[in-house]
């Protein structure tokens, strides 16, 4: 049990912690309590966060007792974004729209009804503000700046607002509320959980263990999968958008892929991880990469359609064979018979902002009708029949 509850996690705090959390709950009889805290600040979740979800899946199957914590508080506060600023905090609404489609998201990995979810307004909301301050007199000012960005902002003179630094605080004090075993999250999420065995300490109960995963690689292969950065693969992405986003990791992500995004075998990884070090040609792992991602997020025969989608669309070099997804005419917000070509492709892909389509363009990746076009403020005709294709992996035809 324990040997499959370490796979693949990077940081254990203590490290002897896991075992001496699992030897205390048998002599207790009682279930391990399991966190797992998000701010819902976006409502879309990738593989980057099912890393994680995964292993939350792992201790309920072993019957262990998995706590969602929404940040319902926090996120209406705004929380340090570890990128030298700190993040926009929510309204109402927000928040309960995102968490709600987080929730529903969080059902692709586990088992939602066996979980327990709660939200973290529910007791800070009604936290007297003397308490709060007793609560941040527990915690040091020098203890709060060893946290990475807050003190590369503190030296480069990036300012550093006072909510951000009870904000890792409100955080261990949702530990303290739970009485949570294991706090689970990110190597990003290190200082916040070690904040929460801090706090339990204090409050006088027995710390919790620290599970730290890696952070999955986006498509770029170079930052954490991230959806600000435009490098994921969505869980509610469709299966061919799946296989074409995996189809285009770098090769060196091979590895780290099938560590981290796929649910084969110890064995069948180490296979894997084989076939690549002896020269097999990358593309045929990562398809086979590609149709499991598919598999456990839809099902086998979408992931043997998406393959046979990317192998006709993609290694086919004649266009006129490709699949060329029907745009009415009707659909479009346009009563002329032209337009310009960034507003054309941005409506066909309205989750792309127009600074994207415009770059896009302008550095050769629209073709319209098979000829390239790199003025986004060329007119372009909006009549039935024109073709158009927006990347490598986007094609339209309208009708």
């Amino acid at each position: 049990m324990i040997r499959i509850l370490k796979e693949n996690a990077e940081i254990i705090l203590p490290q002897n912690g896991l075992e001496e959390k699992a030897v205390q709950a048998g002599k207790e009889n009682r279930k391990l309590i399991i966190k797992l805290g998000f701010d819902p600040t976006a409502p879309d979740l990738h593989l980057g966060h099912a890393v994680v979800l995964k292993k939350l899946k792992q201790f309920q199957e072993l019957g262990h007792q998995v706590i969602i914590v929404v940040g319902s508080f926090t996120a209406r506060i705004g929380d340090p974004t570890g990128k030298n600023k700190a993040r926009q905090p929510l309204n109402a609404e927000e928040v309960k729209h995102n968490a709600e489609t987080y929730i529903s998201q969080l059902a692709k990995v586990i088992d939602v009804e066996k979980a327990k979810i709660v939200f973290n307004s529910d007791w800070l909301d009604a936290l007297p503000f003397s308490e709060v301050i007793q609560l941040m007199s527990q915690v040091t000012v020098a203890q709060l700046l060893q946290r990475n960005d807050f003190s590369k902002r503190f030296t480069e003179n990036i300012p550093i607002a006072m909510h951000e630094l009870v904000y890792p605080i409100l955080q261990g004090f949702d530990s303290v509320q739970i009485e949570c075993d294991i706090e689970m999250g990110g190597t990003d999420q290190l200082f916040n959980c070690t904040m929460g065995r801090q706090l339990q300490e204090i409050h006088g109960r027995s710390p919790q263990i620290v599970m730290c995963m890696p952070l999955l690689k986006g498509l770029d292969g170079k930052e954490k999968m991230s959806k600000s950065l435009k490098n994921t693969i969505g869980l509610t992405d469709t299966p061919n958008e799946m296989f074409g986003k995996t189809m285009s990791i770098p090769d060196t992500l091979i590895n780290e892929f099938i560590d981290l995004t796929t649910d084969f075998s110890v064995e069948e990884k180490e296979n894997l991880k084989l076939r690549i070090k002896d020269g097999e040609n990358p593309m045929y792992i990562k398809k086979l990469i590609a149709k499991n991602i598919i598999t456990q997020y839809h099902d086998p025969e979408s992931a043997e359609q998406a393959e046979m989608f990317f192998t006709n669309q993609f290694q086919n070099k004649n266009d006129d064979e490709k699949v060329f997804e029907p745009v009415s005419l009707n659909s479009l917000n346009n009563r002329q018979e032209s337009m310009t070509l960034s507003e054309l492709c941005h409506q066909l892909k309205n989750k792309e902002s127009k600074s994207f389509i415009r770059r896009l363009i302008i550095n050769g990746g629209i073709q319209i009708n098979h000829q390239k076009i790199t003025d986004p403020d060329e007119k372009v005709a909006v009549t039935k029949g024109t073709k158009i294709k927006i990347g490598k992996r986007s094609f339209f035809e309208l009708l």
